[in-house]
């Protein structure tokens, strides 16, 4: 198994895990907090699918589902077409309102961008760097280790949070 096969493998287990989360999900539940302040389902979501968009397609160089595939204009949020959720205040975070077909096609959709670049790949693409603002400088492959983790971690409080909500 080469890295590429890892990395999709990595990103393939996002689509079934967050249309588990959504499984049941009406956009009430999408929506709820279980304390004032606390992130939704449906912006852990949204921000995981939309963080994995915006980073791939960047080191892709192409443009993002969100705006090239209508996404931006079917979930019709009211802040601008380049926001990724990155450091949204609780009311912002509660402006992410979307049912549970929105949100797993716009994950679905970014997942078929995502694994399409990944098969372009080979193992000496990943030592590409593609970031040197930082040191040491961010490499392609830590890049989408990073966004993995980053989507990971996201559906994964997006599950205990359904769970959670659903004890109530």
């Amino acid at each position: 198994m080469d890295a590429k096969d890892l990395l999709l493998d990595g990103f393939g287990r996002i689509p079934p895990a967050v249309h588990a989360v959504l499984d049941g999900c009406d956009e009430e539940s999408l929506t709820a907090r279980p304390a004032p302040g606390t992130n939704t389902v449906a912006w852990l979501l949204w921000h995981l699918a939309r963080v994995q968009d915006d980073h791939v397609s960047e080191v892709a160089g192409t443009e993002q589902a969100w705006t090239a595939d209508g996404w931006a204009r079917r979930f019709d949020l009211p802040f601008g077409e380049d926001e990724t959720g990155y450091g949204f205040s609780a009311e912002q975070v509660g402006s992410v309102r979307a049912g549970a077909d929105l949100l797993g096609g716009y994950v679905d959709a970014v997942h078929e961008r995502t694994e399409r670049y990944l098969r372009t790949l080979t193992d000496a693409d990943l030592d590409r760097v593609v970031d040197d603002s930082y040191d040491p400088p961010v490499t392609l492959g830590v890049r989408l280790v990073s966004v993995l983790d980053d989507d990971l971690e996201h559906v994964g409080q997006a599950a205990f949070l359904t769970g959670l909500l659903r004890r109530r």
